[in-house]
């Protein structure tokens, strides 16, 4: 039989070498499928990224699947020249992808910190991780046929079959097993060590005797390349996450960890009268200033226990700040907490400045803590509740906006007795009027009586709340306080009187109701807050 020169250095003969075995075939499948999980975690880390650092995740991950998908088709058409190359393009490409897919959260995650540059820079490490992930499939198709050939149908059914499987399994790690143990910038950096040894060393093992010596030591020393800088740069990691999210944030950061729901850090400083400042972020919104925190969970709090409060509910508020002010009532038996994170929960747990500030209310007996997402707890929650105070972020994202929808103040429903009173934090009427009227306008839809209120909380501005109790019929929740309330350092009856008042341009909207199909508030709160 005739030979072909494939690759400078790589002699091919027509017929597969005995060397190639049923135990290669199998090896550069396994290959396939783990740059497979790779890409995907790739794909994942990038949108999971801009949803922390931007918000708006049906953005961001708009952006980066329609880039990458675009890129995958360039970085096939052209890898076609360099299928008669097929061992060293192959090596090639892998060695680059696991170096721009490795260091791809860290480039990101500084053009955001220091250059302000996130949307572009998103953008081109998209394209670069899209271009090399889709010259992937043609070399790797070359590849395969090299040692077994096959009808170019049953090829392909082989090849994208393992494919496939890889992208799952890669899906199912990145929020199971790497952002837990790893974190995003480190788990990045572990899966493109991973991109290395499997995309270059498996191929190159299986096909040494193909390659010239001296390609092989050139590209073994690539290899070694990429794993050096991704290895110094993930011992370096925590330094420079440090130092990035530092820049941030105006005070030092005293607690910073990534959660597979959340981005937390908290920050201390000596305010302007001289107090400490304790700050809690969740994905770079300020949730509360130890100096006014008291203001917004008297408001948030105080007016729904008015009433009958034997049982409450809180959804939400995993700092514990509300439940301070909830079991500050001597008649509150029982309080149930579902928050999703249970790495806020135990912040608020075990964290000093945190626990000082919450009264260490998580350790009272009274109190049952649950972490689940609220939704989905409610579909299956059986008992009811005399008063729930509703404390979750502003609905900047996808998952958010579903807990500020009809449907889920539906399901809210289930949980409630008849004179049960429902308070709702709802954002600020001046900076985001819009979202705070849709916001009252989806609990009224739902089939609730509302008060709407506002007051003024120094940190955030002007901010506002619904008072909410089921039923269409009769007159709206009074808005006031126990006889029984504590001193409270800021909220009395007539501030209750006053907070009812809007300013003429702050009243009322034309604005529609949020729907899980149709989440306006999504496009509400992206919109107004986009300034700010």
């Amino acid at each position: 039989m005739g030979t072909t020169a494939l690759d400078r250095g790589t002699t091919v003969t027509a017929r597969p070498p005995a060397a190639h075995s049923r135990g290669a075939r199998f090896l550069l499948l396994f290959s396939v499928f783990l740059c497979a999980a790779c890409g995907l975690v790739y794909e994942l880390a990038l949108t999971a990224l801009g949803s922390y650092l931007i918000g708006n995740s049906v953005m961001q991950t708009s952006v980066v699947i329609s880039v990458m998908v675009f890129a995958m088709g360039i970085g096939s058409l052209a890898a076609k020249p360099l299928q008669r190359r097929a061992v060293g393009a192959f090596a090639l490409v892998e060695g680059l992808l696991a170096l721009t897919g490795g260091l791809s959260v860290l480039v990101l995650y500084v053009s955001f910190a220091w250059l302000r540059i996130y949307m572009p820079s998103m953008v081109v490490v998209s394209f670069l991780v899209g271009l090399l992930i889709g010259a992937e499939i043609p070399l790797l198709m070359t590849l395969l046929q090299r040692i077994r050939r096959q009808e170019a149908g049953s090829a392909v059914a082989d090849m994208f079959a393992v494919d496939y499987i890889g992208a799952l399994v890669g899906g199912l790690c990145f929020p199971l097993l790497l952002l837990p143990a790893f974190g995003q910038l480190k788990g990045a950096l572990v899966v493109g060590a991973v991109n290395a040894v499997a995309g270059v060393l498996v191929v190159l093992w299986i096909f040494r005797r193909e390659t010239r010596r001296v390609v092989r030591t050139a590209l073994l020393a690539g290899v070694a390349a990429v794993l050096a800088v991704l290895g110094t740069v993930y011992a370096l990691a925590d330094d420079i996450e440090i130092t990035a999210r530092q820049q941030l944030y105006r005070d030092p950061i005293i607690h910073a960890e990534t959660t597979p729901y959340q981005d937390i850090v908290v920050t201390r400083s000596t305010a302007f009268t001289g107090e400490p400042d304790t700050r809690l972020f969740l994905n770079g919104d300020l949730q509360f200033s130890s100096v006014d925190e008291y203001r917004y969970h008297e408001a948030l709090a105080h007016p729904a226990l008015s009433g009958k409060r034997s049982s409450v509910l809180i959804l939400g508020g995993g700092d514990a700040l509300a439940l301070r002010e909830i079991l500050r009532y001597d008649d509150v038996e029982e309080v149930t907490l579902v928050d999703l994170d249970p790495a806020m929960t135990r912040l608020a747990r075990t964290f000093e400045p945190l626990r000082e500030l919450n009264g260490r209310a998580l350790a009272d007996p009274r109190v049952h803590t649950v972490n689940a997402d609220a939704f989905n707890w409610l579909r299956d929650a059986s008992r009811r509740y005399d008063t729930v105070v509703i404390d979750f972020p502003d609905p900047d994202n996808a998952a958010l906006a579903k807990l500020y929808s009809v449907e889920f103040y539906h399901l809210l429903r289930h949980v409630l007795h008849p004179e049960s009173q429902v308070v709702v934090q709802g954002g600020s009427p001046f900076f985001a009027p819009k979202s705070y009227w849709s916001i009252a306008a989806t609990i009224g839809e739902a089939g609730y009586r509302t008060t709407e209120y506002q007051v003024d909380v120094p940190s955030f501005g002007n901010w506002g709340f619904v008072l909410a109790v089921p039923g269409t019929e009769g007159p709206p929740p009074s808005l006031r306080l126990a006889e029984d309330a504590p001193t409270l350092r800021f909220l009395d009856d007539a501030v209750l009187d006053a907070a009812t008042v809007f300013p003429v341009d702050r009243r009322p909207r034309d604005v529609r109701a949020s729907t899980l199909m149709d989440p306006v508030i999504l496009e509400y709160t992206n919109q107004e807050w986009q300034n700010y």
